[in-house]
């Protein structure tokens, strides 16, 4: 993975599953074939990694996807703290159970536009807590997949 471009390794088409990574729950979106819109799939509810790992092998199965995009939550400064090392571990064991590339897109902000998005539809707060995670999952997915079409 380069500095550049964090992308590099996405094939050239195919759907790719967008992943933001929370301490108790996976968000999970999935874009259409050509590659322009990303849309919300489910949210995984954390338990063991093997489970959650055979879920998201699951989703990549039923939907054929060619890669993830894994949201990677940089400190506002764009350092790394430990929630980032927790996202690159998860990577790093997931990668040889799926054979598929795996990148990092930045989500900073990802979860507090979404909620800013929600509570300006005036989605109640309970029913924000349930789909928070699949809509920034598919935020983080929908950047990046901006980015692929820019080149």
């Amino acid at each position: 993975m380069t500095d550049e471009n964090p992308l590099a390794a996405i094939p050239a088409s195919g759907k790719i599953l967008g992943l933001d990574l929370g301490t108790k729950t996976i968000g999970v979106a999935v874009c259409d074939a050509m590659r322009y819109s990303a849309s919300p799939l489910e949210t995984i509810k954390r338990t063991k990694f093997t489970q959650d790992a055979e879920r998201i092998i699951q989703l990549v199965a039923e939907n054929n996807a060619v890669a993830i995009i894994l949201g990677l939550p940089l400190n506002m400064d764009g350092t790394e703290g430990p929630r980032v090392q927790s996202t690159r571990a998860f990577a790093r064991n997931l990668a040889p159970r799926i054979e598929l590339p795996i990148a990092f897109w930045d989500e900073r902000l990802s979860t507090s536009a979404v909620t800013r998005m929600m509570i300006e539809a005036d989605l109640r707060r309970d029913r924000r807590a349930e789909v928070v995670d699949k809509l920034a999952a598919s935020y983080i997915l929908q950047g990046a997949l901006d980015r692929l079409r820019r080149g």
